[in-house]
């Protein structure tokens, strides 16, 4: 089992970057591939992006392409989220998550992930 926390979130003007911490603790967090995801007010939480175990294999939302980057440090046992050019639709409650699977791909669906964080707020102004 591991445990999750996030951190970075807080208020950004449009245009703006905050970059995401994941903190894990427990199992070995270099056995897990990480997720971030996130959830606005009255909307499904959705994929954002995600990364294997090495860090050598990335996936991401077509909304956030080319300005999101999702990375690692396993020595650290903690993931971020670099967040660039920030717009209001990106406000919402990001998360943490990691998945177990042993095929090492970083993959899409909440429901192929295992453990959870609580939860960081990320609001953009415009």
């Amino acid at each position: 089992q591991v445990q999750l926390v996030e951190s970075g979130g807080g208020l950004v003007q449009a245009g703006g970057s905050l970059r995401l911490s994941c903190a894990a603790s427990g199992r070995t967090f270099s056995s897990y591939v990480v997720g971030w995801f996130r959830q606005a007010p009255g909307k499904e939480r959705e994929f954002v992006a995600s990364i294997n175990y090495s860090g050598g294999r990335t996936r991401y939302a077509d909304s956030v392409k080319g300005r999101f980057t999702i990375s690692r440090d396993n020595a650290k046992n903690t993931g971020y989220l670099q967040m660039n050019s920030l717009n209001a639709e990106d406000t919402a409650v990001y998360y943490c998550a990691a998945d177990a699977n042993a095929s090492n791909l970083p993959r899409t669906r909440r429901d192929d992930y295992d453990y959870w964080g609580q939860g960081t707020q990320v609001t953009v102004s415009s």
